[in-house]
């Protein structure tokens, strides 16, 4: 349990690092927004199977597991695509490696 508490706040800590973000609503036009199936295409290409993609607080809400099995939750921007911010369930013995940017 600890190893996950860990793995979870170092992973919290690089994306909030990285997402300056004033909130968890997303308040992009709707025009401008791309549909939900390119999205489930680039989260599958990063092996991630997807349960359910749905539109909450204006993002997309992206729920499924990663390649591992371990459960995520993801919300994006539904215009960029971009992530805003990512929960993960780590199984035992998991960890953020799989999420933490390529050292140089």
């Amino acid at each position: 349990m600890h190893a996950k508490l860990l793995a979870s706040t170092a992973l919290l800590s690089l994306f909030a690092s990285t997402l300056a973000v004033a909130d968890d609503s997303c308040a992009e036009p709707v025009a401008d927004w791309q549909p939900r199936d390119v999205l489930r295409q680039q989260v599958e290409q990063q092996g991630w199977t997807v349960q359910r993609i749905k539109v909450d607080d204006g993002c997309y809400e992206v729920r499924g597991t990663d390649r591992k099995g371990n459960k995520l939750e993801a919300k994006y921007a539904p215009a960029s695509l971009k992530l805003r911010s990512l929960e993960i369930d780590f199984r035992d013995g998991g960890d953020a490696s799989d999420y933490l940017p390529p050292r140089p």
